[in-house]
């Protein structure tokens, strides 16, 4: 896809680690700088450990090989914000430092604990569907999500967690054993190209020696008797040898959960508290301020926590997809999917193909793609053209899911006309679950 490859991917994907990363490094920085001046009186002892550990840090995101532009966020970051921390930091005034303690942090506990009892395997879901396809701005949110970051973030997974990887065998001695080889290969998705083409692997020797190379560092050894019994075993461990990004993306996913929330409030509280310092006290401004983000907070939770609360047994079915609230079909839906129901045995699914809510044509989509029944499969493939990504992606699934190979025309055909990486994405695992297989690279 040449888009790609265009300024926006590249900058929104740049603003994704900022909001993510860079958030949870500068405000774990700022805490550090705050509590080393307001706590600890700038005692520079307390530093030693501190130093430590952000050296640590560095090693560690650097322990298989040196990557600059990771290193670059664990060395720049912190010692800058640490420093602009400390010298912008206003003076303590009379009032009770425990008294801003409270304000300050009572409210984001107490948010961190509600959140946090809904944390489950459907919390990332329930968000999505009861926060933010519940409203157009939302809905702009969800969808620079999935055009935007996800792409970006590929070139931090391990090659296992890619979708596609290169792989060429020109220094293979053998023809056959190449051949062989090449066959393995492509049902892992590692796709032959040229040998002038940077690939994820390289494999050369001869059938008792293969050598399993990137970016042309040897990697691991094996013989093709081992590779052919167990190639996903090989690959795997070519994977984990050749990952210098999990500890970036165990921070990453740490300071998303993390720092983006918090760093959402901050910039709430500050708004608030410089719209109310024309009105109120630097005490009363702060206070409302934070009461006002702990609101604000709260709203967000109530749908999450009302989407979730909704269960639906198999009883109940028939009404609950019939229901006059939104909410409830969609609980319905799970239902469906999660017991393994055809839809089809509920005629008045078909309403549901014209919904107005997002939400409900993703989980009609998924419930299709367990359905059996040859009318729903024409259905499937009309949700192919939603005008939302999510259900797209939801749509092709069921497709692969379904078994039937005649789908492959359809979604080959939607491949190549779609400027969406992530229903690209889709579309292809759902081509493999068919039995699809990519042909040799010319």
């Amino acid at each position: 896809m040449p888009g790609l490859r265009e300024f926006n991917p590249a900058f929104f994907g740049g603003c994704f680690f900022t909001l993510s990363l860079g958030a949870g490094l500068s405000l774990f920085s700022l805490a550090g700088a705050w509590a080393w001046d307001r706590l600890c009186g700038r005692n520079r002892v307390v530093l030693i450990p501190v130093i430590f550990l952000w050296s640590a840090a560095i090693v560690a995101v650097n322990i298989k090989e040196f990557c600059p532009m990771v290193t670059a966020y664990f060395v720049f970051i912190p010692p800058v914000v640490f420093f602009f921390t400390l010298k912008w930091m206003p003076q303590q005034t009379g009032e009770s430092l425990w008294l801003k303690l409270c304000i300050y942090f009572l409210p984001v506990l107490a948010l961190a604990v509600m959140w946090t009892s809904q944390a489950d395997r459907s919390l990332f879901l329930n968000i999505r569907d009861f926060l933010l396809l519940s409203n157009r701005v939302g809905e702009k949110i969800n969808d620079f999500y999935y055009r935007y970051t996800l792409y970006p973030a590929q070139s931090f997974k391990s090659l296992d967690q890619k979708l596609l990887r290169t792989c060429t065998l020109s220094r293979v001695r053998d023809e056959v054993v190449a051949r062989r080889i090449e066959t393995q290969l492509l049902r892992y998705d590692y796709l032959p190209v040229r040998p002038d083409i940077p690939v994820d692997l390289e494999v050369s020797g001869s059938e008792n020696t293969l050598v399993f190379k990137h970016e042309g560092i040897t990697v691991l050894q094996t013989t093709l008797k081992d590779f052919l019994y167990n190639p996903r075993k090989v690959l795997t461990d070519f994977s984990i040898k050749t990952d210098r990004f999990a500890v970036f993306r165990l921070a990453t996913i740490f300071s998303l959960l993390i720092g983006f929330p918090l760093t959402l409030y901050i910039i709430g509280y500050a708004m608030f508290r410089f719209l109310l310092r024309c009105f109120l006290g630097s005490l009363s401004s702060s206070a409302v301020a934070a009461i006002l983000c702990f609101s604000t907070g709260l709203a967000s939770l109530v749908p999450v926590y009302c989407g979730r609360a909704e269960t639906i047994n198999s009883v109940q079915l028939p009404e609950a997809l019939s229901s006059l609230q939104w909410q409830k079909r969609v609980a319905a839906l799970r239902t469906v999917v999660r017991s393994g129901q055809d839809i089809g045995n509920f005629p008045g699914y078909r309403r549901m193909l014209v919904s107005r809510h997002v939400p409900e044509r993703y989980w009609l989509a998924k419930a299709l793609g367990v359905s059996r029944r040859p009318e729903t499969y024409q259905d499937l493939l009309a949700l192919l053209d939603d005008p939302n990504a999510n259900v797209v992606c939801m749509a092709f699934q069921g497709l692969g899911k379904r078994g039937d190979r005649r789908a492959e025309k359809d979604i080959l055909k939607r491949i190549r006309a779609s400027n969406h990486w992530y229903e690209q994405w889709y579309a292809y695992r759902a081509l493999r679950a068919l039995g699809w297989k990519q042909k040799r690279s010319k």
